[in-house]
């Protein structure tokens, strides 16, 4: 007598290479789309589920876990886990996972390719060559503030903070951090200067970059009082969470002229509306999200979410769990 595979849902289009370990072992389900899974039916492909590689923009909460009786394991793809209500998953048992370490590094380089991109010019120069406005060597033209030597402030110094941090000492800045906790290896090996105060960082740094995750204690942490703090010729990146920065401010200083540019690779609301009124100035620049979209990073991404989901299933501890106190419920 054949045992019936689990029976596990994958919400988007993702590589092979994660999907091809959990089919070895499971019977999936996947919803082949690049567009996000309605709720509706996702409640109702999740009904017989014992597990489901989720994205971000699947919201799971006590509603969507009452819709999944036999759910044993949420693998979201992604480092950040605000779409997950953590408390819930725990109070029922449901083991909840996440991708981290493994698009460190392809987030960080994407850190810089917005700094350099935003501070430099980059895309409003070429949209001025596609245009036929090139018509000489412009000693005034798309002028930028420098980067070498100038200062950096990390806000929030975890994996992806202390790799854009190495990558600032490479270019000779000088690095100032706020985070909960001080970071001793990024002070060691780059000379990075811990801030108590947020408001140090916000005054000091010609370029901001965030990487903190959204808790209700960061929602809106950069508002207008904040972005008012920043030097005229500052920039701010962000490839953390859209809502970490208050978007309405976020234009007044822009269109005001009170600091030099934004980067951003996340926005509130995502994805951002081609009638929003930040995409309609030329020192805002916004990309749809895509900051770990490397071949290798990706395919990592999915094998580890589909390792996770396998492990549960297995009666093993999971590689990255979100909820500890679950495992040991179960004696994991």
């Amino acid at each position: 007598m054949h045992t019936a595979l689990p029976k596990v849902l994958v919400t988007r289009n993702l590589p092979e290479s994660g999907l091809a370990l959990l089919r070895e072992h499971c019977a999936v389900q996947q919803w082949a789309s690049d567009d996000v899974i309605p709720r509706d039916t996702l409640k109702t492909m999740l009904a017989d589920k014992i597990a489901c590689l989720a994205l971000l923009t699947d919201r799971f909460d006590a509603e969507l876990f009452d819709a999944a009786p036999g759910l044993k394991v949420v693998a979201n793809l992604a480092v950040g886990f605000d779409n997950l209500d953590v408390d819930e998953a725990t109070r029922r048992g449901v083991v909840l996972t996440n991708t981290p370490d493994v698009l460190t590094d392809a987030t960080a380089d994407y850190a810089w390719a917005l700094l350099l991109a935003a501070a430099r010019q980059i895309v409003p120069n070429a949209d001025y060559v596609k245009a036929g406005k090139w018509k000489t060597w412009e000693p005034m033209g798309f002028l930028g503030p420098n980067i070498h030597h100038a200062t950096l402030g990390i806000v929030g110094m975890g994996r992806i903070g202390h790799e854009v941090a190495r990558r600032a000492h490479g270019f000779k800045m000088r690095i100032i951090y706020h985070d909960p906790q001080r970071a001793a290896d990024a002070e060691r090996d780059y000379g990075a200067e811990y801030c108590t105060d947020l408001d140090e960082v916000l005054r000091v740094a010609d370029f901001v970059s965030l990487h903190v995750p959204l808790r209700p204690s960061t929602h809106h942490l950069i508002d207008r009082r904040s972005l008012a703090l920043m030097k005229p010729r500052a920039v701010l990146i962000n490839t953390a969470r859209g809502a970490v920065v208050d978007p309405d401010a976020l234009y007044d200083i822009l269109a005001a002229g009170r600091i030099y540019a934004a980067a951003m690779d996340v926005t509130e609301p995502e994805p951002i509306p081609p009638d929003h009124q930040l995409l309609s100035l030329p020192n805002c620049l916004v990309t749809s999200h895509i900051a770990s979209a490397t071949f290798k990073t990706r395919d990592e991404m999915c094998e580890l979410a589909a390792r996770n989901i396998l492990a549960v299933l297995h009666g093993e501890r999971p590689l990255t769990p979100i909820n500890p106190d679950v495992l040991e419920q179960m004696r994991i």
